[in-house]
């Protein structure tokens, strides 16, 4: 499985995982909520704020962050998918790819939804922890929050050297 950035040319298989999903996601119930999502994904990847990730070809889980907001927007995995990693992938390299000196959000399902137990579990795994309770799309969700992070040590070591280095 590879990840890589969602560019308009693959939008189309972008939306087709949407489609098989998006029983799982409040606010995607009608034709028009589908494409409003898909100018949201289009505007996302004309950002740089869209992955997916790929397996034999196939697009087996999409994710949108905000650098600007510090937010996780959306991460699905196809059903086939799930459990195998992708999921694991994509929020690991959204994360890289944002300021996580500052505060990172997402809401989520509650704890007794039947979608929350996997969801809650990743974000957990990522050091998010429970946050504030509120409604999207008419459905309860739960904020989680991880909290900035620590610059990279290998980072903070190279940008040390950098700056020790005497100018000759």
């Amino acid at each position: 499985m590879q990840i890589e950035k969602g560019a308009p040319g693959i939008i189309d298989g972008w939306m087709a995982l949407v489609e098989r999903v998006r029983a799982e996601f409040p606010g995607l119930e009608t034709p028009q909520a589908m494409e409003e999502h898909r100018q949201t994904v289009l505007r996302f990847m004309e950002r740089g704020e869209a992955l997916c990730a790929r397996a034999d070809g196939d697009i087996a889980g999409v994710i949108l962050f905000s650098r600007r907001h510090g937010m996780i927007c959306c991460l699905a995995v196809a059903p086939e998918f799930r459990r195998r990693g992708a999921g694991s992938m994509l929020l690991g390299e959204a994360l890289r790819r944002m300021d996580c000196s500052r505060p990172v959000t997402v809401s989520t399902f509650l704890e007794d939804d039947p979608r929350g137990p996997a969801a809650r579990g990743l974000y957990r795994r990522f050091g998010f922890v429970e946050g504030a309770f509120s409604e999207e799309y008419g459905s309860p969700v739960q904020e989680f929050v991880r909290a900035p992070q620590p610059r990279d040590y290998e980072s903070h070591r190279n940008t040390t050297k950098t700056a020790r280095k005497s100018p000759t």
